[in-house]
């Protein structure tokens, strides 16, 4: 008995853990590394980094478990959403409850740890992160909010070092609203049907799909832009520029990838790609810093 008590709540946070994505901590985390690298061009201490580190994992925690509790009823009429676990009756509405009041402990605490600013401007980022999943429901820029929500992750991380607030940080964050709005527009199309049918807002329900991908694309151009912008005000070195060069051509292959006519690789362009460019970024921006 004692061994299947001990399973049950193991299980639990197995089941928690695959509803949130847990693993789409890869978009925002290394952004977050970055940040905290260009503040003086070297590796923060790792006391700082271990803040970061928590500040963000809280915050991702905390804004996909808020998504899923306040969309459960949308993804349960979804063909695509309709097996998560809220929707099933695999985890309760209190049991996420929780795990959203631990996240926001976390991250608050962990802002507490880093600089008064970063404690200060935390409700507005905890904001951000409730304000989001709303958006869908009455403007098809909803894309811009998630972009958003991610951007915090690079210009809090400078905040938390820092204390102040600089023209990099927010070009780097800009960049990453951008990036994020244009990967999702992509991973919006798969529910293009849905959402028409939902009333639901976003670019592709708005526009249609040739539409939404080439203003995915556009986003995606400004974004490297905003990210070349960086390069400039930071005074970022060779490693940075090689760093920008693989992250356009993953941009240019995620784009390649899909059309109106075939989404079927869709998912591969939007966590896989996108994913590895969030790491590539760091690397070399790490590579940067040491070298």
């Amino acid at each position: 008995m004692a061994s299947r008590d001990i399973a049950f709540p193991v299980n639990k946070v197995k089941i928690f853990l695959t509803m949130i994505k847990f693993e789409h901590t890869v978009f925002a985390l290394p952004f977050a590394y970055v940040g905290a690298l260009l503040v003086q061009k070297q590796i923060p201490a790792v006391l700082s980094l271990c803040w970061i580190t928590t500040a963000m994992v809280g915050a991702r925690t905390a804004a996909m478990s808020l998504n899923r509790l306040i969309d459960r009823h949308i993804d349960a009429l979804n063909p695509r959403t309709t097996n998560r676990a809220l929707p099933k009756g695999i985890l309760a509405i209190n049991e996420v409850r929780f795990y959203v009041f631990l996240s926001l402990a976390l991250l608050l605490f962990s802002a507490w740890q880093l600089s008064p600013l970063a404690l200060k401007l935390s409700p507005l980022a905890v904001a951000i992160l409730v304000f989001y999943p709303y958006t869908k429901r009455f403007t098809w820029t909803s894309h811009l909010f998630l972009g958003l929500a991610l951007g915090c992750a690079p210009l809090g991380a400078w905040i938390a070092l820092t204390n102040n607030i600089a023209l990099t940080p927010v070009l780097l964050c800009l960049g990453v609203v951008f990036w994020t709005a244009g990967f999702d527009i992509i991973y919006a199309c798969e529910d293009y049907h849905f959402d028409l049918s939902a009333k639901l807002h976003s670019i592709p329900a708005r526009f249609g799909l040739k539409t939404a991908l080439t203003t995915s694309t556009l986003f995606h151009l400004v974004a490297l832009t905003f990210f070349i912008l960086v390069a400039f005000t930071g005074k970022m070195g060779f490693f940075y520029l090689i760093g920008l060069v693989i992250a356009a051509f993953l941009v240019l292959k995620q784009h390649l990838l899909v059309s109106p006519a075939d989404l079927s690789r869709a998912e591969v362009a939007f966590f896989n790609l996108n994913g590895l460019l969030s790491v590539v970024l760091f690397i070399f921006t790490l590579l940067d810093v040491l070298f």
